[in-house]
C-alpha cells in the first residue's frame, strides 16, 4: 500500500492527488447535508412525498446537463486555464448556497428559494465532477496510462469513504445540531477545496499558442534573411514614417492599439467558435458509435420506465416504522458497503460476462428485491419475527450492490471511448444520460405517488405502488436488443 502510494505521488504529485481525493470525498460526504434536507422538507416545510420528490428532481437537474460544462472547459479557457479556473468557479457555486442558507432562516424556510439555492449548489458540484474527471483523463495519457486504473480506484475509494463518513455523521448531527449549523459545517469542505485549487499547477493554453507563434516567426525570419539589406532599408524608412505620423497625430498609437485589441478579441472569439464546433462534431461522431449509443439508449430507458419511490419510502420509514435519523444514516453506510461489494464482485467474476446477461439478471434481482419492501409494508415480516430494521438494512445493501452491476460496465466502456480533446464532454454526456434518466424516473415516481394518493399520514396504496415498481423492472429487459450481443463489460470491441 505504501509503495503504491509512493508511485502515485511520484507520477502525479501530492497536490494533484490530494485535490482528486478531496473532491471525490466531498461528493460522497454530501449525504451528511442532504439527510438534513430530507428531514427539513418533511418536518419543517411539511411537504408531501410527491412535493419533496419534485424539489429533489429539480434541484438535481444540473447533473443532467454535464456535457455543457465539459464543452466549456474543453474549448473555452479562462486566462489560459481549462480546468483549474472552472474548478474554482464550481467550488464557489458549491460553497455560497450552503453559506447563505445557513445564515438566512427566511430563505431556508421558503420552498422556492430553497430549491433555487439547492439547484445552484448542484450546478457547482456537477461542474466540479466533470472537471475532475477530465483532469484524470488528461493525467493518465501516454506514458502514465498504466496508472488509469489506480486513479479510478483512488477516486472510488475516496467517494466511498466520504459517503460512509457523511452517512454516519449526518444522522448523528441531525439529532444534536440545528439545520443551519449543519449547512455551515458542510461549507467547510468547499472552503478547503477552494484553497487546494491554488496548489495545483496547470499547463497554460497560452503557452501552447506562444510555441506555435514562435515556430511561425522563426520560419518567417528564415525567409526574410534572403534580402537582409533591403529589409533593413525598408524597416528604417518605415520607422521614419511612423515617427513623422506620430508627431502629426499622437492619437494614432492609441487608435492602433484599440484596433489591435478588437482584432485580437475577434480572433479569439473565432478560435473559440471553431473549437466548440470541432468538439461538438467529435462528440457526435463518438456518440454515433453503436457500442456507446445503444447502451446509452438502453440505460436511459431503464431509468425512465421504472418509477423512483425512494422519497415515499423515506416518509414511510420515518412516520410508520419510526426509524431514527441515526439508523437511516447506518442504512446508507450499509448501502455504500453494498456498492463496494458489488464493485468487487463485478471486477472479480462478472466483467467478462456479456452485458445482456448482466443487465437482465440485475433487473430480475431488483424486481424480486421488491418482495422485501412488500413484506415490510404489509407487515408480514413481523409475523415471521423479522424486525423492520433488519429488513431495511438487508434490502439497502442488496439494492445498491445490484445497481452497481448495472453501472460498472458503462463506466468502463465510456472511459475506453473518450477521444483526446473531449474527455470531459463525452464522459459527462454518458453520466448526464444516467442522471437525466434518474431525474425523469423521480418525476414518474412523484406522479405515481400523486395518482395513488400516497402522502404523509396516508400510505394505504403504498403496497400497490411497490407492486407497480416491481413489474416495471421487467420492462427494460424487453429493450436488451439495444445492447450489442457480444459486448462485455471489459471490452469495447
Amino acid at each position: 500500500m505504501i509503495q503504491w502510494t509512493k508511485q502515485l505521488n511520484a507520477a502525479f504529485g501530492f497536490s494533484f492527488l490530494w485535490l482528486i481525493c478531496l473532491i471525490y470525498f466531498t461528493q460522497g460526504f454530501r449525504s451528511f447535508v442532504w439527510t438534513a434536507i430530507s428531514y427539513h422538507l418533511k418536518d419543517n416545510l411539511n411537504l408531501s412525498p410527491s412535493a419533496s420528490q419534485f424539489v429533489f428532481s429539480v434541484a438535481f437537474f444540473p447533473w443532467s446537463i454535464k456535457p455543457l460544462y465539459g464543452i466549456l472547459s474543453d474549448c473555452i479557457p479562462i486566462k489560459g486555464s481549462k480546468r483549474i479556473s472552472y474548478l474554482v468557479i464550481a467550488t464557489v457555486l458549491s460553497l455560497v448556497p450552503w453559506f447563505i442558507l445557513g445564515l438566512s432562516s427566511n430563505l431556508r424556510n421558503s420552498t422556492w428559494h430553497l430549491m433555487v439555492f439547492l439547484t445552484a449548489q448542484n450546478l457547482g458540484s456537477a461542474m466540479a465532477d466533470v472537471v475532475v474527471d477530465a483532469m484524470i483523463a488528461e493525467a493518465v495519457r501516454y506514458d502514465k496510462a498504466k496508472f488509469a486504473g489506480d486513479l479510478q480506484s483512488l477516486s472510488w475509494f475516496s467517494m466511498a469513504v466520504g459517503g460512509i463518513c457523511g452517512s454516519l455523521l449526518g444522522g448523528v448531527a441531525l439529532s444534536r445540531l440545528q439545520i443551519y449549523t449543519i449547512f455551515l459545517l458542510f461549507s467547510v469542505l468547499p472552503c478547503i477545496q477552494l484553497l487546494s485549487c491554488s496548489f495545483v499547477k496547470e499547463n497554460s493554453v497560452n503557452s501552447e499558442v506562444l510555441v506555435e507563434d514562435s515556430i511561425a516567426t522563426d520560419l518567417h525570419t528564415d525567409d526574410s534573411t534572403l534580402d537582409e539589406d533591403s529589409s533593413l532599408t525598408r524597416k528604417s524608412h518605415s520607422s521614419t514614417r511612423k515617427r513623422k505620423k506620430g508627431k502629426k497625430n499622437p492619437k494614432n498609437r492609441a487608435g492602433n492599439t484599440s484596433k489591435s485589441k478588437i482584432l485580437e478579441n475577434g480572433s479569439l472569439a473565432t478560435k473559440w467558435y471553431h473549437s466548440l464546433k470541432k468538439a461538438i462534431y467529435d462528440l457526435c461522431r463518438a456518440f454515433r458509435q453503436p457500442m456507446i449509443l445503444r447502451p446509452m439508449t438502453w440505460f436511459f430507458l431503464a431509468h425512465i420506465t421504472v418509477p423512483n419511490l425512494s422519497t415515499v419510502l423515506f416518509y414511510y420509514e420515518t412516520e410508520v416504522l419510526k426509524l431514527e435519523a441515526s439508523f437511516l444514516g447506518t442504512v446508507r453506510v450499509v448501502g455504500w458497503l453494498g456498492l463496494m461489494l458489488g464493485t468487487f464482485i463485478y471486477n472479480r467474476h462478472l466483467k467478462h460476462m456479456t452485458l445482456r446477461r448482466i443487465l437482465m439478471w440485475a433487473h430480475v434481482g431488483l424486481a424480486f428485491l421488491n418482495l422485501l419492501q412488500m413484506a415490510v409494508v404489509s407487515r408480514k415480516n413481523i409475523a415471521f419475527g423479522i424486525p423492520d430494521r433488519v429488513m431495511v438494512l438487508f434490502g439497502s445493501a442488496l439494492v445498491d450492490g445490484i445497481n452497481q452491476f448495472k453501472f460498472m460496465p458503462f463506466l468502463i466502456l465510456s472511459g475506453q471511448l473518450c477521444p483526446p480533446g473531449i474527455e470531459g464532454t463525452l464522459f459527462a454526456l454518458f453520466m448526464s444520460i444516467n442522471n437525466l434518466g434518474t431525474t425523469i424516473g423521480s418525476f414518474v415516481g412523484a406522479g405515481l405517488a400523486s395518482i395513488l394518493n400516497i402522502h404523509s399520514g396516508s400510505f394505504d396504496n403504498l403496497l400497490l405502488g411497490i407492486v407497480i415498481h416491481a413489474l416495471c423492472n421487467f420492462i427494460p429487459i424487453a429493450f436488451l436488443f439495444l445492447i450489442p450481443k457480444e459486448a462485455t463489460g471489459s471490452s469495447s470491441s
